[in-house]
């Protein structure tokens, strides 16, 4: 059975001078999720959290880590919706899109990189690139299988004086693409501020039936003959990949009144082609930071045997 009490007391500290919530009881609504309805534990925290958050009346940025969190490297982390605590270096900056973000960039440490979002109401200072920072009380997140890290109101932001030596987690994979996976080509996802989970029949698995915003994605499989290793490509790397944009594809699922036809339409274009692709390896995917198509033989019906037995 899956441990239910630590996640139940660390929440009950997060709201503990909010709500008048027992540990007994937290751990109650878990159960039900993960054990009766079979929801993921990552999954079945995050709903019960917001659940408490509407009791509260709080707003996600005012929740704070609760019980002290772990220091880890940035090559730990591997799950959404946890507290914790990292050294690292500011690798780059990036323009920030919206309003609602105050800064956007990349953190290194020796161990990899991670992307960080600042968001504008959490009135935190300025991070500079190149500098080094003890950075505490950060809440990890997830998209499309990448990992990122969050700065809110309630985290620290403390400058230190020394170097870190940025590690690079990326791996190059290579080989035929046999298979583009369901879940690929043009998807929605949910519109919810901090959601980008993709909707299954216009349904999100936290906020429930909404209006999806459009994004396009591949995931794929790539095959060198020994082995095969699952690659995802976002709405960029897709454009790149199979020179279909998310406005060219939205068109094309009107005209057909059917979002399958850009599914298809990639498979014609990119199935039993060879890639190289480089990325950082999250789970059972790489993910795809860059692509390169290489010259290799095509044997169109060899690659669908293939792809029917994966």
């Amino acid at each position: 059975m899956t441990d239910l009490h630590t996640p139940a007391t660390e929440i009950q500290e997060q709201f503990d001078d909010q709500l008048d919530v027992t540990v007994d009881e937290i751990e109650e609504r878990l159960e039900t999720l993960v054990e009766e309805y079979k929801v993921p534990l990552s999954e079945a925290r995050r709903s019960v959290v917001n659940t408490y958050l509407d009791d509260a009346g709080m707003d996600r940025d005012q929740l704070s880590g609760g019980g002290g969190n772990e220091h880890v490297d940035i090559a730990e982390v591997d799950a959404p919706e946890e507290w914790i605590d990292v050294t690292a270096k500011v690798v780059e900056l990036w323009d920030a899109t919206a309003d609602a973000v105050a800064q956007v960039g990349l953190l290194g440490d020796e161990t990899g990189t991670i992307k960080f979002t600042k968001w504008s109401k959490s009135d935190l200072p300025e991070l500079e690139e190149g500098q080094v920072y003890e950075l505490r009380n950060v809440v990890t997140d997830e998209y499309q299988g990448r990992f990122s890290v969050k700065l809110n109101r309630t985290t620290t932001i403390e400058a230190v004086d020394e170097e870190i030596e940025v590690g690079d987690d990326a791996v190059e994979v290579e080989g035929a693409l046999v298979d583009i996976q369901s879940g690929s080509g043009l998807i929605k996802r949910c519109p919810e501020e901090d959601c980008t989970r993709v909707l299954q029949n216009g349904r999100c698995n936290e906020h429930g039936e909404v209006e999806g915003e459009f994004d396009l994605r591949i995931k794929g499989v790539l095959d060198d003959g020994e082995e095969v290793t699952e690659v995802i490509f976002d709405e960029e790397a897709t454009e790149a990949l199979t020179g279909i944009s998310l406005a060219e594809g939205k068109e094309m699922a009107m005209d057909a009144l059917d979002t399958t036809v850009v599914a298809d339409e990639m498979r014609q274009k990119v199935l039993g082609r060879y890639y190289r692709v480089t990325g950082p390896t999250l789970g059972r995917y790489v993910l795809a930071n860059e692509q390169e198509r290489l010259d290799g033989p095509v044997d169109a019906e060899a690659m669908l045997i293939k792809a029917r037995s994966i």
